[in-house]
């Protein structure tokens, strides 16, 4: 079992808004990439969980573009809908999840990410 971190207030909040920020993405064109990237980039020097949480959270949300770019063309032969579908609902749920155990000082890794950032 991994141990919890002691973390200050400063940092429990900002590592919940590098994933939270990832919803930015339902209301403006690549916000949900541009938000948690915005929190990585201003916070990743004074805080190693704040660079781990945001590395993780735009991670999963590049790989999440790629997964619906790829899966866009096959919607001509319907299979690319449902799997959309899948993709829309488990991004929710993992931002929701990650950004719950964050502040906790736990890790959320998330599935199916691709770690393009290292």
């Amino acid at each position: 079992m991994e141990e919890k971190r002691i973390l200050t207030e400063t940092e429990r909040n900002w590592s919940m808004l590098c994933h939270l920020s990832a919803f930015a993405g339902f209301f403006f064109p690549f916000g949900g990439i541009i938000g948690p990237l915005i929190c990585w980039l201003t916070r990743k020097d004074e805080s190693e969980w704040v660079n781990l949480n945001g590395r993780n959270a735009l991670n999963f949300q590049l790989s999440m573009l790629l997964y619906i770019v790829l899966a866009v063309p096959l919607i001509f032969i319907v299979i690319g809908i449902p799997i959309i579908a899948v993709l829309s609902i488990l991004k929710v749920v993992c931002i929701i999840m990650a950004s719950v155990k964050a502040p906790k000082g736990e890790l959320f890794k998330y599935p199916i990410s691709i770690p393009f950032i290292q």
